[in-house]
């Protein structure tokens, strides 16, 4: 019989803290035994999907990522994200050598991406406990709103507060497509495995997730976080732009932050007398 259930859809206070973060982890949420057989699969490799693919026509049912992606706390997340039916955009197996010797430069992979209303997800698998010297992938939190040309941040080699991720087996996170990040060094004797999809929606993402705390004065405080990184005035930027996100998420043209966008939208239409 068919489990027709709704899964758990993300609040309102969650969605505000992607925004700000451009991340949302879900730590331990798939099984062991899943686990277990998900090195397996990575390590054989995951034949590559043509672009827009539907997940439907991709992963078969009771294939391994499909089961991945049935998961309640994932699948309810990816719905909250990019709403249901979203396509594939690409997928890939990204495998750290043990002693490599070298990391994956700093980047955000949007580099032809203009959207302002609408954003892609990449759903990051990490099938083993990552430890620090295992090279978690680096990111940035904050950054995804930032304009930026894929590889222009390559440069920069450490920001203050970024975060290394260290994770226990069967985490998953979900990152904005603008987000800068990068996979790091593996300085173990452990081979790191990490499965990567990117989604495009197929709706307009607009209250796709559980808005019964829409109000909850937390959103505002989620939206308003700051990053060690951010300069003191260009930083003010992210808030705008956090704006502009959630009132295209939310259809709420009013909203705002310490009128961020209010003081720069007033055009009076009537002339003076």
């Amino acid at each position: 019989m068919t489990d027709t259930r709704q899964p758990p859809l993300l609040t309102s206070v969650e969605m505000a803290r992607f925004v700000a973060h451009g991340s949302l982890r879900l730590d331990a949420v798939v099984p062991p035994e899943m686990n277990e057989e998900g090195i397996k699969v990575l390590g054989e490799g995951v034949p590559g999907v043509p672009y827009g693919s539907r997940i439907t026509d991709v992963y078969p049912e009771g294939s391994f990522v499909r089961r991945l992606l049935e998961i309640p706390a994932v699948a309810g997340a990816l719905r909250s994200l990019v709403g249901p039916d979203p396509t594939v955009d690409h997928h890939f197996v990204h495998i750290r050598e043990p002693h490599e010797g070298q990391a994956q430069p700093l980047h955000g992979d949007a580099i032809i991406d203009v959207r302002t209303d609408a954003f892609d997800v990449q759903l990051m698998y990490y099938p083993q406990d990552v430890t620090l010297d295992m090279g978690g992938t680096l990111s940035v939190p904050g950054s995804h709103l930032r304009r930026t040309n894929e590889s222009d941040t390559g440069r920069y080699q450490n920001l203050r507060g970024q975060s290394r991720l260290v994770c226990p087996a069967g985490t998953v996170v979900f990152l904005h497509h603008g987000l800068w990040h990068g996979g790091r060094r593996n300085d173990s004797d452990t081979v790191r495995y990490m499965f990567k999809i990117r989604f495009n929606p197929t709706v307009r993402q607009r209250r796709l997730w559980d808005i019964s705390d829409l109000a909850d004065p937390r959103v505002s405080k989620e939206l308003s976080t700051t990053f060690p990184w951010y300069e003191h005035a260009t930083g003010r930027l992210e808030m705008y732009n956090r704006v502009l996100l959630w009132r295209a998420l939310t259809g709420d043209d009013t909203f705002d932050l310490e009128y961020w966008v209010t003081r720069v939208s007033n055009r009076p239409q009537e002339d003076a007398a």
